[in-house]
């Protein structure tokens, strides 16, 4: 219910004409065995994001081929709203939830840009599977199943998962001894709080940037998990780590990637204030993150 009220709240301070809410299934869902909680609900959520994305992306289409057949030389300088066309979907920002909504739009983005690289803004590592898992929760299991490794009904077909050599964790603290192992396995890069915080011999973001850049990738998918931030900069997470990122340093670092990359997705996840009213006392971080993502450059 918290990760219901961080959404609704940050809904309540986006534009309408851009923002469309998918709707989830309340109920808590069942394993089927698979060592994965509330999997059967995990299961409907991919597909309703899924879903949703594929509107989004048919919709900037026909826009596009619209704008493209029937150029107007004298428009109307009070157009019908009806003939205004709808938002395009370059960039979709995925808001909400834990980091198990991030299955959809990084297995979209992987689709239709094979030499992405995923940065993974967390306080975690997010690799652990349901024979590492001491929970069950999916939420520590998200990067690892993007990776192909977990569940078949959440893994994505080949051709769709990640490869370990495009993706970066960064701001990660917190790891299992299981997730330790893995990265060091497939030499997953690191970018740890210093790095991303770095303002005197280095501008900030230059590390997060080479890190990227050192994978091949040609594009770059953003994961916001708000616990890479400091504690002392928000209290509305569901599992802190103390020694986080400030704001100004994630916004900065933000920005840097998208000057220097293609900037194909993003998510923002993890919003869980203690109460509706608390909320508030958070917005004005989440909206500036939200603002790095999406402003013109």
């Amino acid at each position: 219910m918290q990760l219901i009220d961080g959404a609704d709240a940050i809904a309540g301070d986006l534009p309408a004409a851009v923002t469309r809410r998918v709707s989830v299934p309340l109920g808590s869902g069942e394993s089927l065995g698979t060592g994965v909680s509330r999997i059967s609900a995990l299961h409907t959520v991919r597909d309703a994001v899924a879903q949703a994305l594929d509107q989004l992306a048919a919709a900037a289409a026909i826009d596009a081929v619209n704008a493209t057949a029937d150029p107007d030389p004298d428009p109307d300088p009070d157009p019908d709203p009806a003939s205004i066309p709808r938002p395009r979907a370059d960039i979709v920002v995925t808001i909400g939830g834990d980091c198990g909504v991030e299955l959809a739009p990084i297995t979209a983005a992987k689709r239709t840009h094979p030499k992405l690289a995923v940065v993974w803004l967390d306080a975690h590592a997010d690799l652990l599977t349901p024979e590492t898992s001491d929970t069950g929760a999916f939420s520590g299991m998200t990067l690892r199943t993007l990776l192909g490794e977990g569940s078949e009904l959440l893994v994505a077909a080949p051709g769709q998962r990640l490869e370990p050599s495009h993706v970066v964790l960064a701001g990660v603290r917190s790891f299992d001894d299981a997730e330790e192992e893995y990265i060091r396995k497939h030499s997953i890069t690191l970018v740890d709080v210093d790095a991303l915080s770095q303002s005197e011999e280095l501008e900030r973001g230059d590390a997060l940037v080479e890190a990227i850049r050192a994978t091949g990738a040609d594009s770059v998918y953003l994961h916001v998990d708000l616990d890479v931030l400091d504690p002392a900069e928000i209290a509305g997470i569901s599992f802190p780590e103390p020694f986080g990122v400030t704001v100004a340093a994630l916004v900065e670092n933000i920005t840097a990637v998208r000057r220097a990359f293609a900037l194909v997705g993003a998510g923002i996840t993890q919003f869980a204030p203690s109460s509706p009213d608390a909320a508030s006392d958070d917005l004005s971080a989440v909206l500036r993150i939200i603002s790095a993502l999406t402003r013109a450059l």
